[in-house]
């Protein structure tokens, strides 16, 4: 009886470790998504107004909030799904598991890609939207699917696409030993560190995070930094951020003069930032906000892909009230920014899925659908 009673004890907590680790990584995957968002925040300034306005407060705030909760969206993201990956490439077939991953991750961004170049594209053409519009097949080709450089309008994209990429080899590399990892990971570090532009990855740092995940789930790393004091989480990172800051807002001028130590430091600077939102993830599955915030989580891969197309269109809407970067209510837009673009997806979520669960479930990679139940 005893030893039964130790086994259900056993098997409770472990289903009680999975159940919180299942939600740290989903409000971890928000607070990535949603950071992203303060990055590609409006101004409606031009990029020589804000390098000019670089050092005004708001111009301060703006970098401080892109800085602190923008760096550590693409480690968490990419750590995140390396992590997750394992599962399932090692369970499925080359073939099933190439193709699953196209529809969850390809299939969406070209899409989101396509209503983009439509809907930002018109709205600058008929419309006085200062934006990027289609110039040559080229153009048009690249910013469906990032080939060469980044987009110009989903400037976000380039993340899904080389993600898609690591997907490719994530059935080598959960099968790989922990060394020919690391020589991947190195690699990887060089890579972003040189500089050199090989479009096989447009950014080889999100090939060095998902190895990383990959790292973390053999390892047990994920749940012994869950374990870690806040405090420690915090150290590197509170070290890192002034300088990081200061970088920042002296501009690309002092990037350009020092690529290969800025491009060292961001690395460091990122794994620091992602450590500690990831302890930040952890405290908040434990909390009484964990099941809103799981909920909400299930928009966040729409999120991702449609916010700058919200941003485009309705943020010189709402600037029109606020005013641009430097007006007196500009801050308080800011600051909502990410809460905004959120609450227009989750409604667009929402009838999405009234009117098509087959259309939601594409354009949100599979996490909206019939069977979702919204619990935001």
């Amino acid at each position: 009886m005893s030893t039964r009673s130790t086994h259900i004890r056993a098997g409770s907590s472990a289903r009680t470790n999975d159940t919180s680790l299942s939600t740290a990584i989903a409000i971890a995957r928000l607070i990535g998504i949603m950071g992203i968002v303060y990055v590609h925040a409006w101004t409606g300034r031009t990029a020589e107004e804000l390098a000019a306005a670089a050092f005004s407060w708001q111009a301060v705030l703006r970098t401080v909030l892109g800085e602190v909760f923008g760096r550590s969206a693409v480690p968490l993201l990419g750590m995140i799904s390396g992590w997750l990956v394992v599962s399932t490439a090692t369970r499925q077939g080359y073939g099933a598991f190439l193709i699953g991953k196209a529809r969850t991750i390809l299939l969406p961004m070209v899409l989101w890609n396509a209503i983009a170049i439509l809907l930002v594209g018109a709205a600058a053409t008929f419309g006085d939207l200062k934006a990027p519009t289609p110039t040559s097949i080229g153009w048009t080709l690249n910013e469906l699917v990032p080939l060469v450089h980044a987009n110009d309008i989903n400037v976000q994209m380039p993340f899904p696409r080389d993600l898609f990429v690591c997907m490719t080899i994530a059935p080598v590399l959960v099968r790989a030993s922990s060394v020919w990892l690391a020589v991947v990971a190195l690699v990887a570090v060089a890579w972003s560190v040189s500089g050199v532009h090989v479009p096989l990855l447009l950014r080889p740092q999100i090939l060095l995070f998902f190895t990383a995940g990959i790292a973390a789930r053999r390892s047990g790393a994920a749940e012994r930094v869950a374990g870690w004091p806040v405090a420690l989480c915090a150290l590197p990172f509170v070290l890192l951020i002034a300088p990081r800051l200061w970088t920042a807002l002296l501009g690309n001028a002092f990037f350009d003069a020092h690529p290969l130590l800025m491009a060292a430091f961001d690395i460091v600077f990122r794994l620091a930032s992602a450590v500690l939102f990831w302890r930040f993830a952890w405290a908040l599955a434990g909390s009484n906000v964990a099941d809103r915030l799981r909920g909400i989580e299930r928009y966040g891969f729409l999120a991702f892909c449609d916010h700058l197309v919200l941003l485009w269109l309705f943020g010189p809407v709402i600037g029109l009230a606020t005013g641009a970067l430097g007006a007196g209510l500009y801050p308080a837009y800011l600051l909502v920014q990410p809460l905004l673009v959120l609450g227009v997806t989750v409604v667009l979520g929402r009838v999405l899925m009234a009117l098509s669960p087959a259309v939601a479930r594409v354009l949100s990679g599979g996490r909206l659908g019939q069977s979702a139940s919204i619990t935001a």
